[in-house]
């Protein structure tokens, strides 16, 4: 299974693509994530037919919803993925223990090979899914944090504060000790 989600995570890479006569930043999630905080900002001072405007300044309520509706969507699109990789595994395993198949086997009676399975493009609509309902939890958190004057700065400390010094990037921000919250 492992061997192929590299295969099909490898194709995907294929899914993207710098404009023509456009230069890649040096961090393609640094650079979106900074432009998307940037544009949420500026959005309090629109009005209200923004929507991003109306979760900034309307009920909490309604942007911590969307967070939790969002995130519960993510949950359900990676079962989605899991359930289309699980069934085409199955279907391969099903047919190889049919004796269709032709290959070494180790002395227990397995291939000597990862399994490679052909996944049906269900997979890849499901994970292109995923990727569309993490992109609406991300925009509705950065919302929340904006919301509460986090910048992304005090964000990626917190995240490089949860990594150890062989981990973190070099050079990354980091919280003061007196500024480190675990839990309540």
């Amino acid at each position: 299974m492992v061997a192929a989600r590299e295969k099909v995570l490898h194709s995907m890479v294929n899914k993207t693509f710098i404009p023509e006569g456009e230069a890649a930043p040096a961090s393609q999630i640094g650079a979106t994530l900074e432009a998307l905080a940037a544009t949420i900002a500026a959005r309090r001072d629109a009005d209200e037919a923004s929507y991003t405007y109306r979760l900034l300044t309307g009920n909490v309520d309604g942007v911590l919803k969307k967070v939790m509706e969002e995130s519960g969507e993510v949950a359900l699109a990676a079962k989605d993925v899991e359930g289309w990789a699980t069934s085409s595994l199955a279907a391969l395993e099903a047919t190889e223990a049919g004796g269709t198949t032709t290959g070494a086997e180790t002395a227990d009676g397995g291939a000597d090979f990862p399994l490679s399975v052909q996944l049906p493009p269900e997979y890849g609509e499901a994970v292109d899914h995923l990727r569309y309902e993490a992109a609406d939890v991300v925009y509705h958190l950065l919302v929340v944090l904006e919301r509460y004057g986090i910048t992304l700065d005090e964000f990626a400390a917190e995240l490089n504060n949860r990594m150890t010094e062989g981990e973190r990037p070099h050079g990354a921000v980091r919280l003061h000790d007196e500024f480190v919250r675990r839990g309540k």
